[in-house]
């Protein structure tokens, strides 16, 4: 038994569209072919010659409907079962007869060689397929009384050429599917990938915002009520009780503003400035907060990071500086919004800064991280005795740009 090819699976819609229309025209051309075909036969030849080729005809009519019917309801998975086998044997063996008894059916060639290499693959689709055009050759070689040798020859060749075509049409589909196939498996590689950025992204955004909010809050109230059990029963002592108690009021506020998409109170629509001084004051009360250029609205997220960055770089202030005066510049540029944080503290030296630990350490790390996600940069000067500057720079331009978009939105 000739090994059989299952029907193609299309690896998509429109080439399954594609597939179902070719078929449709083969068919059709093959009944139009076999009409014109009869039509010529009967015409030409007596009454007792058409009787017993008409029927073959109609045989063969029967069998290549019976088979291309077979062919397309045939499912890939269903390979024991390839029911169009005999079929397809006995309409190449019926067709064979017919045209070399009657040769003026020689133009049905085409559709039942395309059929039978639908049918099979390997050795059995070239065996159909050869016998199909040596049979018309031998059929058209008789019409001309065996002396054309043309009539012999050149349903050969295009037999031949026909294989050519189509092995090479297969081949383009094959390696069309398996590009498809590795386009597929790369798009879902960098689907997952994407994911899982995606999701580190977020945590560095969520680990972020609870050191700016909840981790500085909880620092700078711990101070207080270090400071307030020290000086325990002093009336210093219950206002930094009092000083504690709101602070943690605040971060539970800012905790439940994190577990609602992280959202600031007031920064949306309250002045940029006076939500800055609000921000700072919750951890250094002598810091002082000034404007300068032309103040004009900023997108969302420069807002926010301006906050967090005040919030973060106050808070260290408050916790590591020691210092008596604090200030806050917000500088509005053409192009550029920027942030000046300074203190006259200690001061430290920014290359020794130690690597974040259990201990603390992320203050800096966070800071550079939000700004440089919106395209920013991120300076430190200090020295020990000298007090700190941190100066955070928004190219607004840059907000424009796709990708930061679209890093944002990730």
């Amino acid at each position: 038994m000739p090994t059989a090819r299952p029907w193609p699976e299309p690896s998509n819609g429109t080439s399954n569209r594609i597939d179902g229309r070719i078929d449709v025209v083969v068919h059709l051309g093959f009944a139009v072919l076999m009409v014109a075909s009869a039509v010529r036969y009967v015409m030409r030849h007596s009454p007792a010659d058409n009787l017993w080729t008409v029927a073959l005809a109609l045989a063969v009519c029967a069998l290549y409907a019976v088979t291309a019917v077979l062919v397309h309801r045939q499912h890939p998975g269903q390979r024991k079962q390839q029911l169009w086998i005999p079929w397809m044997v006995a309409l190449v063996a019926a067709w064979a007869t017919l045209v070399v008894i009657a040769p003026s059916f020689a133009w049905c060639s085409f559709a039942i060689f395309f059929l039978t290499r639908t049918a099979f693959r390997g050795w059995a689709g070239y065996v159909a397929g050869g016998a199909t055009a040596a049979a018309t050759a031998v059929g058209l070689f008789r019409m001309s009384d065996w002396t054309d040798i043309a009539m012999l020859l050149g349903p050969l060749a295009a037999g031949a050429l026909l294989t050519l075509i189509y092995d090479k049409i297969e081949r383009d589909a094959a390696l069309q599917r398996r590009l498809f196939d590795d386009v597929t498996r790369a798009q879902e590689q960098l689907a997952t990938k994407q994911r899982e950025a995606g999701i580190a992204t977020e945590r560095e955004r969520v680990s972020r915002e609870i050191h700016d909010t909840v981790t500085q809050g909880l620092a700078s109230s711990l101070l207080l009520l270090e400071a307030a059990q020290r000086a325990w029963p002093a009336e210093t002592a219950h206002q930094d009780v009092r000083k504690a108690t709101d602070l943690l009021r605040r971060n539970l506020a800012d905790t439940r503003s994190l577990v609602h998409e992280l959202s600031a109170p007031g920064l949306e629509t309250g002045p940029l400035p006076e939500a800055l001084e609000h921000a700072a004051r919750q951890y250094f009360e002598a810091v002082s907060i000034r404007v300068t250029g032309d103040p004009y609205p900023l997108p969302s997220e420069v807002r926010h990071a301006l906050l967090r960055v005040t919030q973060s770089a106050v808070a260290n202030i408050k916790l590591h500086a020691h210092a008596e005066h604090a200030s806050v510049t917000l500088g509005y540029l053409p192009d550029a919004v920027t942030l000046d944080v300074f203190d006259d503290g200690r001061g430290f030296d920014p290359a020794a800064v130690p690597p974040p630990s259990a201990h603390g350490g992320y203050g800096l790390r966070a800071m550079r991280q939000r700004v440089e996600q919106l395209g920013g940069e991120l300076s430190v000067e200090s020295s020990p005795g000298e007090g700190t500057i941190i100066a955070a720079q928004f190219p607004l331009t840059r907000l424009a740009d796709p990708a930061i978009v679209l890093k944002e939105a990730r």
